[in-house]
């Protein structure tokens, strides 16, 4: 065995995620039970590890993944207050035209709206011009990352926005749906990207009055 390469027992990814559970479990506590929370972090990793590329950071991600999960499902049981209205993107491979619509309404909206994205089959890494046009607006895309789309992030929303992931979002009753008709930014140049974006901004002005949010300059 090369002990140079052997990971210290506190950095493996299991026990990375055990300590994940723990923390969420203690966020959590007198909403979902210990074995809910651990059931639902290691699924989180399951579900990132099959589009991963490199794992090195996936235990990490996964328990992101794992309290953004588990702060939705808490909100469609009404265990956590909704503030303010809760928006999801939904695309194919979350690596595009979701990631920038819901960094837009994060940038525009601010906290004055909750934002979720999520593909139907999420891709390893967000795509590089998509993170460069967003750059160009100074909005950083680095530590976001494509997730799987989830029941609870549905149940969660009160507005579903769709931009071409077909039939694979689930139809809940009391909800909002919408469908964005752009092309996808997979393989396009920079110029077509910064078009998509630009579109994707008038879309959100245009939501943002809808849901009576009033748009950061």
């Amino acid at each position: 065995m090369n002990h140079l390469t052997e990971q210290p027992p506190l950095l493996t990814p299991n026990a990375v995620l055990h300590r994940a559970s723990e923390h969420l479990a203690t966020r959590f506590d007198g909403i979902f039970n210990e074995e809910t929370v651990e059931r639902v972090v290691y699924e989180s990793y399951t579900a990132l590890a099959r589009t991963a590329t490199i794992s090195t950071h996936l235990p990490s991600l996964a328990s992101r993944f794992a309290q953004d999960r588990l702060t939705a499902l808490a909100q469609s049981k009404g265990a956590i207050a909704k503030p303010v209205p809760e928006v999801l993107f939904v695309c194919a491979q979350n690596a595009g035209r979701s990631q920038m619509a819901a960094a837009l309404l994060r940038e525009l909206g601010g906290d004055r709206v909750q934002v979720r994205s999520a593909g139907s089959q999420p891709a390893a890494h967000v795509e590089t011009f998509v993170a460069q046009a967003m750059g160009e607006l100074d909005i950083d895309l680095a530590h976001e990352f494509p997730k799987p789309l989830t029941d609870d992030v549905v149940r969660a929303a009160d507005v579903v926005i769709t931009m071409g992931c077909g039939d694979a979002c689930p139809v809940y009753p009391g909800k909002r749906y919408l469908d964005w008709h752009l092309d996808d930014p997979e393989q396009r140049p920079l110029h077509e990207i910064r078009r998509i974006r630009d579109e994707i901004r008038v879309h959100i002005d245009q939501l943002l009055q809808t849901l009576d949010v009033p748009a950061h300059e």
